[in-house]
C-alpha cells in the first residue's frame, strides 16, 4: 500500500505542560495532514532524561485526545513507525552517528566550556558573531578515537562544508537562505552520549517518513542546521514551515510572565475544547467561515497559504468569545456534567435546567452558582430592588399566585391588574425575590422548573426581607 501523500507529526518534550502555543503547532499540523488525507504522528522527545516527566507525558497526551487530535501513530498506537519515543531509539542514533564519523561527516571535539568561552569572549571582542572554530576538527580520526576509547569527555560535531549557501522554501515565509560560514560545527551529540535536539529531531522526521513539518519560528534557525545533518546522512528532509510565534498583552511571545496558561489549567477553568480549537484555528489562519467548526471542519478547509506571516496576539475576549459558541452547541449532557453530584437540582429536571441557563453561563461554576439560585437556600437579592417594590408587592404577589397556581402568564397578568405595575417595574421584583438577580434565564421558565412551593416561599420571603430593609 502507498505511503499517503502528507505525514506531518507533533514531536513535543514532555517536560512541562502544554500551553496555546503548542495546541496550535499540534493542530495545524493535525489539520495540514487531514486535509490531504494523510497522517498525524505523536513522537515523544525524551532524550533530556534530567527534565522528561512521565506525568507531564500522559497530561499531554490526554490533552491532545481531549482536543479530538487524536494521532494516527505514536504512543499507544498498534506498530508506531520507527517507536513513539526518542528514549527507546539510542541503537538508532548510534548506527548513523557510526556513519557520520565513518564518511568523515563528524569528528569529536575534545574542547572545554572553558575553553569554548574564551573563544566566544575573543569573538566577541573581534566583532565576529561567536562560532567554533574548528579546534579538534583537526585531530587525526584514529588518535580521537583513542582517546574517546580511553575515556576523554568529547561531544561530537558535524563537519559543516565550507562556502556553501543552504537555501530552503520556507512553507510560511517563502524562499530563505545562509551562509555555511554563519552555522560553525555544530554538536550533534552530548558528552554524555545523548543525541542533540538537531540531530535526533531531523533523523526521526526522515526515518518516520515525515514529509511536512508546522513548527514555531523560533526553530528558524535550527533548519539549515538540520538540512545539513539530513544531506551527511544521505537522507530525505520533510518540507518546514515556520509559523510566527503567538505573543502576549505585552508584545513578548506568550509566556506565563504575561499571562499565558498551559492546557490543563483552562481545561480546569471550564473551556470546552471546540473553544479552544476554533478560537487557535483562527489564531493565524484566517479563515472565511466565522461558525463553530468542528476538527474535521477545519481539516477539510485548511489552506496552509492562508496561515499568516506576522505574529498572532493572544486574546482572551476572543477566547470567551468561542467559549460562548462551544457551550450554545454542546451536547446537554456535557454541560450537564459540570454539576457536582450533590447540586440540588432535582435529577429528572438536570436536562431542562441546563437548556434554561446554557444562554446565560460560560464556565462550570455559573452552571453550579445557578443551580444553587433556583433550587438552594433563598438568595438575598438586591436590597434596594426589594425596598423599592414594598412589602405590599411582594405580599400581593403571593396571594396572587396563591390564586393563579403555577401559570405564570395567568400569574403576571392578575398582578399586574392588581398592582398597576407592568414591564421592569413588575419583572424586576419577581426576577431578584425568586433568582436574586436581576438578569438570567427566562423567568417563567425558572419558576417552572423550582415548583410552586418554593416559588411561594421566595415571594413571602422576599416580603419579609423589603419589610426590614
Amino acid at each position: 500500500m502507498a505511503e499517503p501523500l502528507v505525514r506531518t507529526r507533533f514531536a513535543p518534550s514532555p517536560t512541562g505542560r502544554m500551553h496555546p502555543g503548542n495546541v496550535r503547532t499540534a493542530l495545524f499540523n493535525a489539520l495540514l495532514a487531514w486535509h490531504h488525507g494523510g497522517r498525524f504522528l505523536v513522537r515523544i522527545e525524551d532524550t533530556d532524561a534530567g527534565r522528561s516527566d512521565r506525568d507531564a507525558e500522559r497530561a499531554l497526551l490526554d490533552g491532545l485526545r481531549w482536543l479530538g487530535l487524536d494521532w494516527d501513530e505514536g504512543p499507544d498506537c498498534a506498530e508506531p513507525r520507527g517507536g513513539a519515543r526518542q528514549s527507546e531509539r539510542g541503537e538508532v542514533y548510534a548506527d548513523w552517528y557510526r556513519r557520520l564519523l565513518d564518511a568523515g561527516h563528524a569528528y569529536p571535539c575534545f574542547c572545554s566550556a572553558e575553553t569554548l568561552e574564551r573563544n566566544r569572549q575573543a569573538q566577541r571582542a573581534a566583532g565576529r558573531p561567536p562560532r567554533y572554530p574548528g579546534t579538534c576538527a583537526g585531530i587525526d580520526p584514529a588518535e580521537a578515537a583513542r582517546r574517546v576509547a580511553a575515556g576523554e569527555s568529547a561531544v561530537l560535531r558535524l563537519r559543516v562544508p565550507a562556502q556553501r549557501r543552504i537555501a530552503f522554501t520556507d512553507l510560511v515565509r517563502g524562499e530563505q537562505a545562509v551562509d555555511a560560514a554563519e552555522l560553525g560545527d555544530f554538536v550533534i551529540q552530548r558528552a554524555d552520549g545523548t543525541p542533540a535536539f538537531l540531530f535526533c529531531n531531523a533523523v526521526d522526521d526522515a526515518l518516520m517518513g515525515v514529509t511536512h513539518v508546522l513548527r514555531g519560528d523560533d526553530h528558524l534557525a535550527n533548519t539549515p542546521r538540520q538540512l545539513l545533518v539530513l544531506e551527511a546522512l544521505g537522507l530525505t528532509p520533510p518540507r518546514y514551515g515556520h509559523l510566527p510565534l503567538i505573543l502576549g498583552d505585552d508584545g513578548a511571545p506568550l509566556s506565563k510572565r504575561n499571562g499565558s496558561r498551559s492546557l490543563e489549567a483552562l481545561r480546569e477553568d471550564g473551556f470546552l475544547p471546540a473553544a479552544l480549537t476554533n478560537y487557535l484555528y483562527r489564531l493565524g489562519h484566517s479563515s472565511r467561515d466565522d461558525t463553530l467548526m468542528d476538527v474535521a471542519g477545519m481539516a477539510r478547509v485548511f489552506d496552509i497559504a492562508r496561515l499568516g506571516h506576522a505574529p498572532a496576539r493572544f486574546d482572551p475576549v476572543q477566547l470567551g468569545h468561542w467559549q460562548d459558541e462551544a457551550v450554545a452547541a454542546a451536547p446537554v449532557r456535557t454541560l450537564a456534567a459540570w454539576l457536582d453530584a450533590d447540586a440540588p437540582v432535582p435529577a429528572a429536571q438536570r436536562e431542562a435546567f441546563v437548556e434554561l441557563v446554557r444562554p446565560n453561563v460560560r464556565f462550570p461554576g455559573e452552571v453550579r452558582e445557578w443551580a444553587e439560585r433556583l433550587f438552594g437556600a433563598v438568595p438575598e437579592g438586591d436590597a434596594a430592588v426589594l425596598h423599592e417594590a414594598g412589602a405590599a408587592f411582594f405580599e400581593t404577589a403571593a396571594g396572587v399566585y396563591d390564586e393563579a397556581g403555577p401559570d405564570w402568564r395567568a400569574f403576571t397578568t392578575a398582578l399586574r391588574e392588581r398592582t398597576g405595575r407592568g414591564g421592569r417595574r413588575l419583572f424586576m421584583p419577581l426576577r431578584v425575590a425568586l433568582t436574586g438577580r436581576g438578569d438570567g434565564p427566562a423567568l417563567a421558565e425558572a419558576a417552572r422548573l423550582m415548583g410552586p412551593e418554593r416559588v411561594a416561599r421566595r415571594l413571602r420571603a422576599a416580603a419579609g426581607r423589603a419589610a426590614g430593609a
